[in-house]
């Protein structure tokens, strides 16, 4: 059995809400698990304690057990120091197209020779 460890969302609309739980992989995000792990509540303040909750013992139990975390999970357990951190491919998706570099070119062109 491929095992997560995943959030499941709870709350209402506009008021996010989630449990930090261990689960089949095949289930559905909000659906059975096999037991709840923590809290996640995304609208607290950053630096607030009762942002992200975890019972570490059972995370730990989790892990050795083979449950792999997902990549929020995975950044939660490297803030709390369970994990080594990881190496994440920066993705390029907030860059610019080529078209648009060049287009971007020209008009630093265009600005640079009406200031001379």
């Amino acid at each position: 059995m491929a095992m997560k460890i995943r959030l499941a969302r709870g709350g209402s609309n506009k008021r996010p809400f989630y449990s930090i739980v261990a689960s089949d992989s095949r289930m559905p995000r909000d659906g059975r698990f096999i037991e709840k792990l923590g809290t996640y509540n995304p609208l607290l303040a950053k630096d607030s304690e009762d942002r992200v909750k975890m019972n570490m013992e059972r995370v730990q139990y989790w892990l050795s057990q083979g449950a792999q975390p997902t990549d929020r999970v995975a950044r939660f357990l490297e803030a709390a120091g369970v994990r080594a951190k990881a190496t994440r491919a920066n993705m390029k998706k907030a860059e610019p197209g080529d078209k648009a570099k060049k287009r971007a070119e020209e008009k630093a062109k265009k600005a640079e020779a009406a200031a001379e």
